[in-house]
């Protein structure tokens, strides 16, 4: 370390360009320096050093008043403008909050009928076909295809796992049946997609919440890539399914069942009167048009809902009824995984859960990685219509039965103990979201190259190829 000489030796050097020069100043009194130059000098490290105490201070200011502003924008539109869905409102405080929540509900409500437009439009419109397509599966790759186009196409993973459960029983072999159920997995998160996209008027809603719907898409892959081999050429799951079965089949009435159709039953009460009447609206058109009409109207009341939950939320989530609902959605891994999948079997749809948090996602109040487990929670809730299918069956049907419903079951809970509790792999579908999200955002075509690519391209190439080769 050198030493100043002269004068000026031992004197500590400046922290700014103005204080060097000053210290350098005093270090060069003796020279005779001119006055004027000397007070200008002292004046701007006078300034300099004001200027220091407030600096950080003013930093902190602008980086607060920063997030403030972004947080803002989940509300706002991309033109800065507060959006109040609910403005025309007479009245304020109190009252205004509890028609905000009331409205949110009745959002909540119309999504979860138009989910179930989709899957009956889809379904009237396909007719038996939907279902005939399980009768192309001939080996396990193109059952996996078929799997993933059915559910896909019907937008419900339960229906497809208990047509898949009934045909176990009917003597579908499990090298075949198994890979349609991991099929299942992979079309319901069309719905979450979908959902994204009713917010895309708000590129920060829009991209959170499109990270949010695809980290369901990553998961089922990641997990595929894992379990698929594995059942493929060792038959793990297949195997410890048929050790297990024989003890819990034929019990027929089971008090799990029931309680668990009881809850179903309420669901279908609350929606069943809209899905039914506008069912019976589009009937004149026939079951090909009145179906796709059918499925069009629940597509256009999905964004409807979305956009307006998405902007609700926003202002809503503070506080007390943000801390609520963190602590009903979990906290940490293990609650979260518990809460997505309690809440999944007493709905019975996977589609409408995972719907859910996109809007939550897209509010800016929940990060993707806090929703992730609760995802990850539901695909092991909605393996219980399966389950329930195979407790009510009796007779020599049962053990098969019950042996596809825990097939079903084991994968996603092994899939979601396996990635979850090991955090290289749990990092892997929200950095896959995130990356896809982001590229979403910059060109909307990467949306439907998805959707089409993983729900319909891929795999009805798999099944052209296959049924080329044989």
């Amino acid at each position: 370390m050198s030493t100043a000489t002269g004068p000026g030796r031992g004197k500590k050097r400046g922290t700014s360009a103005v204080d060097d020069q000053y210290v350098e100043l005093e270090d060069r009194d003796d020279l005779g320096i001119n006055k004027t130059q000397r007070g200008t000098l002292e004046d701007d490290f006078k300034n300099s050093d004001r200027s220091r105490k407030f600096d950080h201070s003013d930093k902190d200011s602008d980086k607060e008043d920063k997030n403030k502003e972004d947080a803002d924008g989940f509300a706002d539109g991309d033109d800065g403008e507060k959006k109040d869905p609910l403005g025309f409102l007479p009245f304020e405080g109190t009252a205004k909050k509890v028609a905000e929540w009331v409205s949110v509900a009745l959002a909540v409500w119309l999504l979860l009928n138009a989910v179930g437009m989709i899957g009956s439009g889809f379904k009237t419109a396909a007719g038996d076909q939907a279902e005939q397509l399980f009768s192309f599966a001939e080996n396990p790759f193109v059952g996996l295809a078929i799997g993933i186009i059915t559910t896909a196409i019907i937008q419900s993973s339960s229906t497809t796992t208990s047509i898949v459960v009934g045909m176990i029983a009917g003597g579908l072999p499990l090298g075949i049946a198994v890979p349609m159920l991991f099929g299942a997995n992979i079309g319901t998160s069309v719905t979450s997609t979908l959902v994204a996209v009713g917010l895309s008027g708000n590129k920060k809603q829009f991209r959170n919440a499109f990270s949010m719907a695809t980290v369901h898409d990553f998961f089922n892959l990641l997990a595929l890539l894992i379990f698929f081999p594995l059942e493929l050429f060792f038959g793990v799951l297949s195997k410890s399914a048929s050790a297990i079965a024989p003890s819990l089949s034929g019990s027929g009435d089971n008090l799990f069942a029931r309680i668990f159709e009881a809850v179903g039953d309420f669901i279908d009460l609350i929606t069943e009167p809209l899905v039914s009447l506008t069912e019976n609206i589009v009937s004149p058109l026939g079951d090909v048009w009145g179906g796709i009409i059918l499925a069009l109207v629940g597509v256009g009341l999905i964004l409807l809902s979305i956009s307006f939950i998405g902007n609700m939320l926003s202002s809503l989530l503070v506080g007390k009824a943000q801390e609520m609902l963190h602590a009903a959605l979990g906290r940490g891994t293990f609650t979260g995984a518990l809460s997505g999948a309690l809440i999944t079997a007493f709905v019975q749809s996977s589609s409408t859960t995972t719907a859910l948090t996109v809007p939550l996602a897209g509010s800016g109040k929940f990060e993707v990685r806090q929703l992730f487990p609760f995802v990850v929670g539901a695909n092991i809730g909605t393996t219980v219509t399966g389950l329930i299918a195979a407790f009510s069956a009796t007779g020599v049907e049962a053990t098969a039965a019950m042996t596809g419903a825990l097939v079903h079951t084991m994968f996603n809970v092994f899939a979601a103990v396996t990635i979850l509790g090991l955090p290289f792999l749990r990092k892997l579908p929200p950095a896959g979201s995130d990356w896809l999200a982001r590229r979403a955002d910059e060109n909307k075509l990467f949306v439907f190259l998805w959707v089409g690519g993983v729900f319909f391209v891929i795999p009805l190439l798999a099944v052209f190829i296959s049924n080329m080769l044989t």
